[in-house]
C-alpha cells in the first residue's frame, strides 16, 4: 500500500514538473514564431548603402578608358591635334636670272635654296563616314633664301614666311580600331608674308636690294599617316605630306634700275612636311 502511494506521488510530481517546463518555454517559441510569420517587416536601416559602390573607373574620364569610351575613330568624330612639324624644302627646278646687270653678272645662272624649318602645327579633322575624313592644317614657317652659283657667286636673297593652308581628303583603313592608318590627297595654297630682302651689293658698291616679293602658289598634296588611340579620347598621330608647289616666282627689286634692275628667280620648293603630335577627340 505504501509503495503504491509512493509511486502515485512520484508520477504526479513528474507530470507537474513537465507541465511547468512546457509553460516556461511556450512564450519564447510563440515570439520566435510570430517574428517569423508576421506579415509586418522591420524598416530598412537608413545607414546601409549610403555610399555608391566603388568602381575601378575614376569620376573624371579625361585621361582614362571609361565606360562608353569608343575604340578608334569613326563617323561623326571631330579631332583637334597639336603637332611638332618639320618642313623640308626640296628646291627642285630653281633658277636665278640677273637682269640689266653689268656684262660679267648679267644673265641666268645658279639656283635658289630655301632653308628647312620646324614649327608647331594645328590640325582640325572631321569624319564624314567611318572611312572618309576632311582635315585642315594651320601652320606658318620662316625661311632664309640664298641664290647659289650665280655669276655674282652665292648671294643672300632674303627671308620670308609661308602660310600653306592645306585641305586633305583621307581614307582610313581601320575604323574603330586603336591603330588606324590612312592615305589622302588634297590641295595646298601657299601664301608668303613678312618678306624681307637681304642687304648685299653683288659687288656693285652700295647698290642693295630693297624689295622681295613671292607670288602665291597652288599645288596638290599627298599624305600618309596613322592615328593610335593612347587612352580615352587621346590619340597619337604621325603624318607625312608631300606638297607640290610647281613654281614659285620670286622677284627682287633693286633701287637703282641702271645697275641691276630686277633679279628674277623661280623655285619649285615642293616641301615635304613631317608631323607628329597628340590629338583629342570631341
Amino acid at each position: 500500500m505504501k509503495r503504491s502511494l509512493f509511486r502515485t506521488a512520484c508520477a504526479a510530481f513528474g507530470l507537474l514538473a513537465s507541465s511547468s517546463l512546457a509553460l516556461a518555454n511556450a512564450p519564447q517559441a510563440t515570439s520566435a514564431t510570430a517574428a517569423t510569420t508576421s506579415p509586418m517587416q522591420a524598416a530598412p536601416d537608413v545607414n546601409l548603402h549610403v555610399q555608391a559602390p566603388k568602381t575601378r573607373y575614376p569620376a573624371n574620364c579625361l585621361f582614362a578608358n571609361c565606360p562608353g569610351t569608343k575604340v578608334g575613330l569613326g563617323k561623326g568624330d571631330f579631332i583637334v591635334r597639336l603637332s611638332a612639324m618639320g618642313l623640308i624644302t626640296n628646291n627642285t627646278h630653281s633658277s636665278v636670272n640677273l637682269r640689266n646687270a653689268p656684262a660679267p653678272l648679267n644673265g641666268r645662272q645658279g639656283h635658289l635654296n630655301a632653308t628647312n624649318q620646324a614649327a608647331p602645327e594645328f590640325t582640325f579633322e572631321y569624319f564624314f563616314t567611318d572611312h572618309i575624313s576632311l582635315d585642315a592644317i594651320a601652320a606658318s614657317t620662316r625661311h632664309e633664301a640664298k641664290a647659289v652659283g650665280t655669276k655674282a657667286g652665292n648671294v643672300d636673297v632674303g627671308s620670308f614666311w609661308v602660310l600653306p593652308p592645306t585641305l586633305t581628303l583621307a581614307w582610313h583603313f581601320r575604323p574603330h580600331k586603336r591603330f588606324n592608318p590612312y592615305a589622302g590627297i588634297g590641295i595646298t595654297v601657299a601664301f608668303f608674308h613678312n618678306t624681307s630682302a637681304a642687304h648685299n651689293n653683288l659687288g656693285l658698291g652700295n647698290n642693295t636690294f630693297n624689295k622681295l616679293k613671292l607670288n602665291p602658289t597652288v599645288g596638290p598634296s599627298f599624305n600618309l599617316g596613322f592615328d593610335y588611340q593612347v587612352v580615352g579620347n587621346w590619340f597619337f598621330n604621325f603624318d607625312i605630306k608631300q606638297i607640290v608647289l610647281l613654281d614659285t616666282p620670286i622677284h627682287i627689286n633693286h633701287h637703282n634700275s641702271g645697275a641691276v634692275g630686277r633679279v628674277h628667280a623661280h623655285d619649285s620648293i615642293n616641301p615635304t612636311v613631317v608631323a607628329a603630335g597628340i590629338g583629342y577627340r570631341f
